[in-house]
C-alpha cells in the first residue's frame, strides 16, 4: 500500500483570526473568525504551533501530525517583528535577550535567552488591521525577536515585562521558511518543508 502523501501549506494569518480551522463550541464562537474561511484545507490539516488572535504572519499548516510534533519540540527558531509602544532602550533589549520573568498559567517563568535587535526603520509589511489602535502621536519602535520556544503570548509578555507593550506582532520566519512578500490571508501549498 503506498504511503499517504502529506500536504503542507504556508499562510499569512490575518489579525483577528484564530489559529484553528473551526470550533465545536458553536454558540461561544459565532463571532470568531477561523482559518477555514481562507482556503479549502485538506482533511486532517492542523497548524504547526499557533499565533494568538491579535498576532499575524507566517503560519505553517500540515496533515502530518508527527512533523507538527517534531517542529514544536525541536527548538526551531521563530522570528517575529514587534511594534512597541515607546522607544525601546538598549537596557530593555539586553534584558529580553538574557531572559525575563513572565506569568504563565498562574506561575512565574523565565524565558530562555533569545536574539533581540532594534530595527532602525519600520519593516515593509502589509498595512495594519484597522482594529489595531496604533497611535501616531506617541513614539513607537520596532524590534526583531527570535525565539526557540513558543510559550503562550510570549513575545507580548516579554515586551510588557520590560515596559514596552506590543502594539503589532508579525511572525516572519519559522526555521528557514520566510513570510516573504505574502499578502494577508494568502495560502500557498508547498511541496516539502525544509527547516
Amino acid at each position: 500500500m503506498p504511503l499517504k502523501q502529506h500536504q503542507h501549506l504556508k499562510l499569512y494569518k490575518p489579525f483577528g483570526m484564530l489559529s484553528q480551522l473551526s470550533s465545536n463550541e458553536e454558540r461561544q464562537m459565532r463571532k470568531k473568525r477561523f482559518l477555514s474561511e481562507l482556503y479549502d484545507f485538506p482533511e486532517g490539516t492542523m497548524p504547526v504551533g499557533r499565533l494568538d488572535e491579535k498576532s499575524e504572519g507566517l503560519l505553517l499548516m500540515t496533515t502530518d501530525g508527527k512533523l507538527s510534533d517534531t517542529i514544536n519540540r525541536s527548538g526551531i527558531e521563530k522570528e517575529y517583528y514587534a511594534q512597541l509602544d515607546g522607544e525601546i532602550t538598549i537596557e530593555a533589549l539586553k534584558a529580553m535577550g538574557k531572559g525575563v520573568e513572565i506569568g504563565l498559567w498562574g506561575k512565574r517563568y523565565t524565558t530562555k535567552p533569545c536574539k533581540v535587535i532594534k530595527l532602525l526603520e519600520a519593516p515593509t509589511l502589509p498595512e495594519p488591521d484597522k482594529k489595531l489602535r496604533i497611535g501616531t502621536h506617541r513614539p513607537n519602535s520596532w524590534i526583531s525577536i527570535t525565539l526557540t520556544e513558543g510559550k503562550f503570548r510570549q513575545v507580548r509578555k516579554m515586551t510588557a515585562a520590560v515596559g514596552y507593550p506590543t502594539l503589532r506582532l508579525v511572525r516572519v520566519r519559522i526555521g528557514k521558511m520566510l513570510l516573504d512578500d505574502a499578502t494577508v490571508g494568502q495560502v500557498t501549498p508547498i511541496s516539502h518543508i525544509d527547516l
